[in-house]
């Protein structure tokens, strides 16, 4: 579930403000029934389910923009919780052998359903500090080198390689350029076009630009129900096309960014149904539907030759886009 604040309230996004109220109610409820003078269970099991309704209600009709707030909220699982749920025996590898290690990019080698996999994800925070820490998830050149580091010793030792996406996009500071940011996601792309073991991304939250696509060329691109995956953010869209960031609303719309949209133009592969509400508020079904996808998916990708590997992964990106030619 969502954490409380600081002050003890459970956090919203701004369109489940009329959930305050209920939860206002429930929480009064609870406090009548903790002082022992009166048994409110019942009438508290009536409010939690009117609360859970009111909520399927919300998440039921969300528009893209909405879709946006929800992928970038605080309290959505990160990629070191999702590996902790969903795989066993986590092993943490650090650093890109070159110049240092990202902490925007975690990567290690873990067990799914007791196959060894090599799992490389973008790492937020819940917290500004954790954040600050992680880059808030915005990867340097280091971190992309890294994640090669790990899908090349995948390839070594015939692991799948399991990516999940939480990103606003690649960080673009001064230092990254000097680095090589874009010669690093760029050798990113085409060594993941030619890995030779099954590869799986998952988009959780946000999947941003190059910053996405630098860990996210998978056989099978998944994406969570509520996540967003596109080449600019709908406030930086908004600024280029119609020089008002405040109508990021309507970028949001023109742009197709939602995971319905994508599957539709077969830009991804499947949508991963989240909890009502979305992933946090119940992390560990979250965490159980991403980890039956990634099983129903691997399994085909199993029985394919690396040469087969290979041609799915280059069909897959050669079949997206319709290109009219005008005269």
């Amino acid at each position: 579930m969502a954490k409380p604040d600081k002050n003890g309230k459970k956090r919203l996004l701004g369109f489940e403000k009329p959930l305050l109220e209920l939860y206002d109610k429930l929480e009064k409820l609870k406090a009548l029934s903790g002082s022992g003078s009166l048994d409110m269970d019942e009438e508290i099991r009536l409010m939690e389910k009117r609360i859970e309704a009111a909520r399927q209600e919300i998440f039921a009709g969300l528009d893209p923009i909405q879709i946006v707030q929800v992928a970038r909220f605080i309290e959505r699982p990160n990629v070191r919780e999702y590996a902790g749920l969903i795989f066993d025996d986590f092993i943490e590898l650090h650093g890109d052998r070159n110049f240092a290690d990202d902490p925007a990019l975690l990567t290690g080698l873990a067990r799914l359903d007791g196959r060894s996999v090599a799992v490389i994800g973008h790492q937020k925070g819940h917290t500004t500090k954790e954040n600050l820490a992680h880059n808030h998830a915005m990867a340097n050149p280091e971190g992309y080198r890294k994640a090669l580091r790990v899908m090349r010793l995948a390839e070594r030792y015939g692991k799948p390689v399991i990516s999940f996406i939480d990103t606003p996009g690649a960080y673009p500071g001064l230092g990254a350029e000097e680095r090589g940011q874009a010669e690093a996601i760029a050798k990113n792309l085409r060594e993941m076009a030619e890995l030779t073991v099954p590869f799986i991304s998952v988009i959780t939250g946000e999947g941003g630009s190059g910053g996405a696509l630098g860990i996210g060329m998978g056989n099978r691109v998944l994406m969570m129900e509520f996540s967003i995956y596109s080449v600019i953010s709908p406030e930086g869209c908004a600024s280029i096309l119609f020089r008002d960031a405040a109508r990021a609303g309507d970028a949001a719309v023109a742009m197709k960014i939602t995971a319905k949209d994508l599957l539709g133009l077969k830009v991804i592969d499947e949508i991963i149904k989240e909890p009502v509400g979305g992933a946090h508020n119940d992390p560990p079904l979250a965490a159980k539907n991403i980890k039956a996808a990634l099983l129903r998916h691997l399994a085909p990708l199993l029985s394919l030759s690396q040469r087969e590997l290979i041609a799915d992964r280059y069909n897959k990106y050669r079949k997206m886009g319709i290109y009219n030619e005008g005269r």
